[in-house]
């Protein structure tokens, strides 16, 4: 995809935040990987109201131009991410409400459900705390996506990556359901975790999830 198509991309994808009800207003940020860098959501910008050309470029070295539009200010997030996540292709960051409601209490999404399994590990865990926007939350959230491709983040909201923009926001909308979920289980009782081997059983199989 080049460079113009990528931008009117994030914008789709961007916009989608609002429709679909992850993300309200100018919360939450998207990005995909280009070049030797990436392209992300400007700040403080409403997503309807974005025009290719204020897409922002940042190299994985945190260097962007000064001009009109700043990158979002969790950028280095991103830039984070693409670095220890050399695979990564695009990533979804947004603040829905039920993975939100979670996070406040720094509660990771355990197997109460097999598709759990679609971040890649046998549970989604909850990044510590920091201040957005600073190389400590940054640090926190690649530490809870060992081996995952998703990440609650306490008091903040959530993560995803994945290898498309369309992946990466069909993670972040899985995240959000499995969110929904297991806090009405938690509302009717303590539910049935599934498992360590159950799990692993479910980890071999979701690997060729989309093919079935």
């Amino acid at each position: 995809m080049n460079e113009f198509s990528l931008r009117k991309n994030i914008i789709k994808y961007s916009k989608l935040l609002n429709q679909t009800n992850l993300s309200p207003l100018r919360s939450g940020n998207i990005s995909a990987r280009y070049k030797d860098g990436f392209l992300i959501t400007p700040s403080g910008v409403k997503y309807k109201n974005l025009k290719p050309k204020d897409i922002v470029f940042v190299n994985l070295k945190g260097i962007f131009k000064k001009g009109k539009n700043k990158p979002s200010s969790e950028w280095k997030l991103h830039k984070d991410i693409y670095l220890d996540k050399i695979n990564s292709k695009a990533i979804v960051h947004c603040h829905s409400k039920h993975a939100l409601i979670l996070s406040c209490f720094k509660k990771k999404i355990p197997p109460f459900h097999y598709m759990v399994a679609v971040a890649g590990g046998e549970d989604i865990k909850c990044a510590k705390y920091a201040t957005y926007g600073t190389s400590e939350l940054s640090k926190n959230i690649i530490k809870a996506l060992n081996e995952r491709s998703a990440c609650l983040i306490e008091n903040h909201g959530q993560v995803s990556f994945s290898n498309s923009l369309p992946e990466a926001f069909e993670l972040a909308q899985e995240v959000e359901y499995l969110s929904e979920q297991y806090l009405g289980c938690l509302r009717t009782g303590k539910p049935k975790i599934l498992s360590k081997s159950q799990m692993q059983k479910v980890l071999l199989k979701v690997k060729n999830y989309k093919q079935d």
